[in-house]
């Protein structure tokens, strides 16, 4: 695992900017967040493809949709706490209803925005969007995963939302690798545990696997689930632990567990944010430490369901 540093925004920016030198149906637009999303440079170089629609998410995704049902690629692009919070109509009628081929991005994912509070953390976006029908979830791992992931997004014909960090985090994939939607991969083998993760705090579930002797999935799409990637390491386990940075209702593990209870039922551990709203803190580090997703809770988790 790299000891390298950096922030999944700062790779969606330059990602986007990289996509709309190459296709020209890409259109970029903001809720007045271009800045905090690292969408500036697309802005500048591409002004006629760029639109800042103020502080008005309703309206944005209701223009994203316009555009995507005339032929564009539209990148909506805010903090997770307002996109979907603050339009979740407007992409269940706009977007989803009418199979528009949007592309929604939800910056500043979980307590990675510690500074600003409660307010604007969001710990409920992927509860939201896996409940809609036509959506597709993705929540990549680091800064690498994200830069493909976007490439992905523009390639799929439908509606896509990614959620991404705003904190600088470990880098733990391969740089280039192809992403596929509704594909989960196998970051170590084990043959005690299973942890299923998604996002950056996957990078805790790795620093403390060998000691488990736990097998990491990235679970980079949540929606649609990859079943059989989970199921066959399940059979293998016989117990399962999964890790977001999300409430433990309606995230990741709500997914995971659906699908299990169904497939194949096994001891579950479901770990995230609790049934909270954030609060403010210097750093994200104080909120896992506070809400038990720390290295240390981790293992102890795994090691209560590999005792079990």
């Amino acid at each position: 695992m790299s000891k390298v540093l950096i922030s999944q925004r700062d790779a969606y920016g330059e990602a986007l900017l990289a996509l709309s030198k190459k296709e020209e149906r890409v259109v970029v637009l903001t809720a007045d967040l271009a800045s905090s999303t690292r969408i500036e440079k697309v802005a500048r170089q591409f002004p006629e493809r760029f639109f800042n629609l103020g502080v008005a998410e309703q309206n944005a995704v209701g223009v994203a949709a316009g555009l995507a049902l005339e032929g564009f690629i539209p990148f909506l692009s805010s903090f997770a706490v307002f996109i979907p919070g603050r339009c979740f109509d407007q992409i269940r009628v706009s977007v989803c209803q009418n199979k528009a081929n949007v592309k929604l991005v939800g910056s500043h994912l979980g307590f990675s925005n510690s500074g600003d509070g409660a307010s604007a953390q969001s710990i409920a976006d992927i509860a939201l969007m896996r409940s809609m029908p036509e959506m597709v979830v993705l929540s990549p791992a680091d800064a690498n995963e994200v830069k493909s992931a976007v490439v992905a997004m523009a390639a799929y014909q439908g509606p896509v939302y990614m959620r991404i960090s705003r904190s600088k985090t470990l880098l733990l994939t391969k740089k280039d690798r192809e992403f596929k939607i509704g594909q989960a991969t196998a970051m170590r083998r084990g043959r005690k545990l299973t942890i299923v993760g998604t996002g950056p705090i996957l990078a805790k579930a790795l620093a403390i696997a060998n000691r488990l002797d736990a097998e990491v999935i990235n679970c980079a799409t949540i929606k649609p689930l990859d079943g059989e990637t989970i199921i066959k390491s399940v059979k293998k386990t016989g117990r399962v632990l999964t890790l977001e940075e999300h409430s433990v209702l309606g995230g990741l593990g709500a997914a995971v567990a659906e699908f299990l209870s169904q497939e194949c039922p096994v001891p579950i551990k479901i770990m995230g944010i609790p049934d909270v709203f954030g609060e403010s803190a210097r750093d994200p580090e104080e909120l896992y430490q506070k809400y038990g997703l720390a290295e240390k809770e981790i293992k102890e988790e795994g090691e209560k369901l590999i005792n079990s």
